[in-house]
């Protein structure tokens, strides 16, 4: 059933708008295939027969495998890879701030009791929130039942995305939000605070005490579920996310991954020095931390904790950790980074993946070929440099790609 299904979305994709009734009619199968599955789930028949009822695939939406076209992208994905100084943008993170510290006050016993339940920071919470959605103003732009309808039918992770369908089912049907609320993402997010549905069932918390979850509507309870999906991560209290450093001259930019980590007291005494004289505590010394340098050799360097890497669980993406951490910092200090972004241009996400393949051909990287240079990506990038004889900047750069290509 799963076969034909594929083979009819080939159809629509190379045969033009005569077939769209065929794709329209594979799609319909393969989701009432799925009903089995949504009543062991616990789902009414009732429920899966009207929200699934004239529900039709976007193929529209990213991260698509649709056969006879090029993979899809996110939409607001620009040509090129966002290099850090456009994601952490200095006007967008002051506003935020702003605001944040507008409604620091405006939810401070909220926050306080979520805080001292949790142990997170009521400036990460607001953080999650500001970068989610802009504190609720942001109006999420899709169906979240399309969304993963669609993304279970031809996404790129099609088992996750048919347990979160049959979950939003589950969500309606037990009336904890109406389909006309439940709006998302692209990649299936809903709520202040984007959460998947599965993720609701797993850290949703009813703050306001009304008996129900709430992370469309109630503030309290999308920050306190934020924050305790953090909790359930590993979320550390008291441990900062990050400390900017000034790193040395000669600093090694491949040992900048997970695995290599130290206490933070010895990172100093290897000549990291934190930025505007900080003075760390003893217990601060002794925590574990990574380096994290997000434009190689150049901008700005950092020690991060093993919160860091919770909010990272959050969102995988090192540029999404240092704008909430940021973010969360600003509130408090109105101080930026203290060393600049470097004008540096990223490569497009089709070279960044070419990179990689060619790094895993050479045996130097065995992570996931995804387009994005993240710590893993450098790394490998700075150990392949150092065999060739380049300069280690550990940054992906046209001369590198071509240089690893040619390396055959």
């Amino acid at each position: 059933m799963m076969r034909r299904a594929l083979i009819a979305a080939v159809i629509v994709v190379t045969c033009g708008s005569t077939s769209a009734h065929a794709a329209d009619a594979a799609f319909t199968q393969f989701i009432a295939s799925l009903w089995p599955e949504a009543q062991q789930a616990g789902v009414s028949r009732a429920t899966f027969e009207r929200e699934t009822r004239g529900l039709e695939p976007d193929y529209k939406l990213p991260d698509l495998i649709l056969p006879g076209r090029p993979a899809t992208g996110a939409p607001s994905q620009a040509e090129f890879v966002q290099v850090p100084a456009d994601y952490v943008k200095e006007a967008s993170i002051a506003r935020l701030a702003g605001e944040g510290q507008r409604l620091l006050q405006k939810y401070r016993p909220v926050l306080s009791e979520i805080e001292n339940k949790s142990g997170v920071p009521a400036t990460v919470m607001l953080a999650i929130w500001g970068r989610e959605t802009d504190y609720g103003r942001y109006a999420l732009p899709y169906d979240l039942v399309r969304v993963l309808a669609t993304q279970a039918y031809v996404g790129r992770r099609k088992d996750q995305y048919r347990n979160e369908f049959i979950l939003s089912l589950k969500l309606l049907g037990e009336g904890v939000v109406t389909r006309k609320d439940m709006r998302s993402s692209w990649a299936g997010a809903t709520g202040l605070t984007q959460f998947l549905p599965s993720e609701y069932y797993k850290h949703g918390v009813d703050s306001d005490g009304d008996g129900r979850i709430d992370i469309w509507r109630s503030v309290p309870d999308a920050l306190a579920s934020a924050a305790q999906q953090l909790v359930n991560k590993g979320w550390q209290s008291g441990v900062r996310w990050a400390y900017e450093v000034q790193a040395p001259a000669k600093t090694d930019c491949t040992t900048g991954v997970p695995e290599v980590t130290k206490p933070i007291g010895q990172w100093m005494r290897e000549g990291f020095v934190p930025v505007r004289g900080q003075k760390l505590s003893a217990a601060e010394q002794a925590q574990q931390a990574s380096l994290l340098q997000p434009e190689g050799i150049y901008g700005p360097s950092f020690l991060t904790t093993k919160n860091y890497f919770v909010i990272k669980e959050y969102n995988f993406s090192d540029l999404y950790v240092l704008f909430v951490g940021h973010l969360a910092d600003r509130m408090t200090n109105p101080l930026p980074f203290a060393t600049p972004w470097a004008a540096s241009k990223q490569l497009r996400t089709k070279d960044v993946e070419t990179m990689q393949r060619g790094l895993t051909r050479i045996g130097l990287y065995k992570d996931k070929i995804d387009g994005k240079a993240g710590m893993q990506t450098r790394a490998a990038l700075g150990a392949y440099q150092k065999s060739a004889g380049l300069k280690v900047d550990c940054w992906p750069s046209e001369e590198v790609l071509r240089s690893i290509q040619a390396a055959r």
